[in-house]
């Protein structure tokens, strides 16, 4: 027997095929088709499934619904249904919902598409909406199929109703979903096999965008966020078609058809390998920047819902309108000085009152590292203002050299702080060659990360405590010229070595750029030129340049030498010039960029580190052989 949505899969894979080039054009319109199939036929259906019951079904008391992407009309080829009966207890008994349901629900799967479906009283949906975060993003976007279509406007009405009344309590809650799949899928920018829903920037970002905007507490972004989303959608929509099922995930075996699909691939390019290494170069660096656009659409609609919260609070009682100190007038914002020309206010580093950043050029720079030390966000207005700072490259002092080491000092912090600047691309101002490895895939399977966001990883893991010191060293008799014994027993580099250390980590990883062969050597080539341009003396530029050329040395020794040979150890000590603070610095480096990695080269890229046991075993052995020749 035959059923309205008998094949609906294949349709839908037919109405979204690609032009006979092989690009996929017009996304939108596409989805509008598939929207449109898949509620035609759903309403067939309901006829069907309703005409073939052994009882009448009632006009009132029971209705049938599209929630989620089909109700947005963000349907992709392969994405799964997302339907739910709704009904009144008194209209139908559960042996005739059963009934009804089952010729709905089997024709659904003998389809070929995924179903999530539900059944509901109205009181039931409201009951999960209020206690279930993702129920409630999904029921925001409701639209009536067949059935009592007034029973679903009513639990949709309602349901939205207890959304804004809930929205100010629940906006932590919304806030900490967010922050949950952050640590869970990471930023779509720096991912080499993004999850493109659920990474942040993606997708499901762009609900949290929605829910936030239609709960009144923020107006909803359009222009450049509009387009953004609609780009990622094509990206979603080309993944299905590649992939020929429902996945979000954008893996290696689907990169170079995806790109292709998305118009990226190059035909003046050699195919074979250059074409498609270019297209997935150029898709990633689209995808950093939908990922960035969507996250700081996300960061200012939340950053204004929060403030909105605030601003319903009043500032002051009554009775302050009659104190001297408030001169019978409402007080003031706060602002707390956190340094020259920025300032903390409602809990978000912001501009002082009265700042003009086109007359300071390194107030980037100070904001950046008030936000690293604090731990707090930088208000997205004033990423905005920062791109108004008049930036050269080459025109740096001793000030901003120290706060530059500053900011790279700031540990994990460093991570969201970077990610701020970078999307007002500041970092590009103070490094040009920074744009060289931004947004960059790793060819490497080693590597979960893009190479910028390892770079930056990398840093952060690089304290000023010293790694693997000597005994002679930790006891206080052999502390060598550059590092020094601390009163709690450590063992620490001094301000000039570890500064040359943050810059190596910042820069180990510079050369890594299209058609280079040894990107250690690059590197090398252009570690003096951007250290000496910000104006770090010789001997920094010295140790900079030679941890960037050596950066793999360690490594290669450790898992491909023998360290009980003599000569390997006079081997090693004579390319660190047989410099033992020189040898400690090269170790941290190896550690911290083993540890940012992701996974070892045997593994799946998951969120393992590569610096296993064994790993750290081999290296601190052939640091002792070194130690031994020096």
């Amino acid at each position: 027997m035959t059923s309205a949505v008998d094949g609906l899969k294949q349709r839908f894979m037919e109405i979204s095929r690609p032009d006979d080039d092989g690009v996929y054009r017009n996304g939108a319109a596409k989805r509008k088709a598939r929207t449109e199939l898949a509620m035609t036929s759903l309403k067939a259906l309901w006829a069907e499934a309703t005409a073939a019951t052994s009882f009448p079904v009632p006009d009132h008391g029971i209705g049938f619904a599209a929630v989620g992407s089909l109700a947005r009309g963000q349907i992709g080829p392969s994405s799964d249904l997302d339907l739910v009966i709704i009904y009144d207890p008194h209209a139908i008994n559960d042996q005739q919902l059963n009934e009804l349901a089952n010729k709905l629900w089997y024709p659904l799967w003998d389809s070929g598409l995924d179903l999530d479906h539900s059944i509901r009283t109205r009181q039931q949906c409201e009951s999960v909406t209020d206690h279930d975060l993702p129920a409630a993003m999904g029921w925001l976007d409701v639209d009536p199929i067949a059935g009592d279509t007034a029973l679903i406007r009513e639990t949709s009405d309602s349901i939205l109703e207890r959304w804004r009344k809930a929205a100010r309590k629940r906006l932590p809650e919304l806030l900490d979903s967010a922050r949950s799949r952050l640590d869970e899928f990471g930023r779509l920018q720096y991912l080499n096999q993004p999850d493109v829903k659920e990474a942040r920037g993606g997708l499901r970002d762009s609900v949290l965008v929605s829910a936030l905007a239609v709960s009144w507490l923020a107006d909803r972004p359009h222009g450049v966020y509009d387009e953004a989303v609609d780009r990622l959608l094509d990206v979603r929509d080309c993944i299905h078609l590649v992939a020929n099922k429902d996945t979000n995930l954008l893996l290696t075996p689907y990169q170079d058809k995806v790109a292709a699909m998305l118009g990226l691939a190059d035909p003046t390019l050699p195919a074979g390998g250059e074409r498609e290494a270019k297209s997935i170069d150029d898709m990633q660096t689209m995808l950093a920047r939908i990922g960035r656009r969507i996250a700081f659409s996300l960061d200012s609609t939340a950053s204004r819902a929060e403030h909105s919260l605030t601003h319903e609070k009043p500032r002051f009682a009554f009775f302050q309108m009659f104190s001297q100190r408030a001169g019978g007038h409402r007080e003031a914002p706060k602002f707390d000085i956190l340094a020259p020309g920025v300032a903390e206010h409602e809990h978000e580093v912001v501009l002082a009152p009265g700042v003009d950043p086109s007359a300071d050029a390194s107030l980037a720079l100070r904001v950046a590292v008030a936000a690293g030390r604090h731990g707090l966000p930088i208000n997205p207005g004033t990423l905005t203002n920062l791109r108004r700072c008049p930036i050269h490259s080459n025109r740096w002092d001793d000030a901003s050299r120290a706060l530059f080491i500053d900011l790279l000092a700031c540990g994990p912090a460093l991570l969201d702080v970077w990610e701020e600047i970078d999307f007002a691309d500041i970092p590009g101002k103070w490094m040009p060659e920074w744009l060289g490895i931004r947004n960059r895939p790793s060819v490497s399977a080693a590597h979960r990360y893009t190479i910028d966001r390892h770079t930056i990883e990398v840093v952060t893991r690089l304290g000023r405590e010293v790694g693997f010191p000597s005994a002679a060293a930790r006891s206080g008799e052999g502390t060598s010229s550059g590092e020094i014994l601390a009163d709690d027993g450590t063992v620490r580099y001094d301000d000039r070595h570890y500064a040359a250390l943050l810059l190596a980590g910042l820069l180990h990883d510079i050369g890594k750029r299209s058609g280079i062969a040894d990107h250690a050597v690059e590197g090398a080539r252009h570690a003096p030129v951007i250290a000496r341009r910000m104006g770090f003396d010789d001997d920094t530029v010295r140790m900079v340049t030679f941890l960037v050329r050596e950066h793999l040395t360690l490594s290669e020794f450790a898992t491909g030498r023998d360290p009980n040979d003599p000569a390997v150890g006079r081997e090693l000590a004579d390319r660190v010039d047989h410099d033992p603070v020189l040898l400690d610095m090269l170790y941290d480096l190896t550690r911290a960029d083993g540890s940012s990695l992701g996974a070892t080269p045997e593994e799946t890229i998951t969120k393992r580190y590569g610096w296993s046991k064994w790993r750290e075993t081999l290296a601190r052995q052939m640091v002792m052989a070194a130690r031994a020749q020096m």
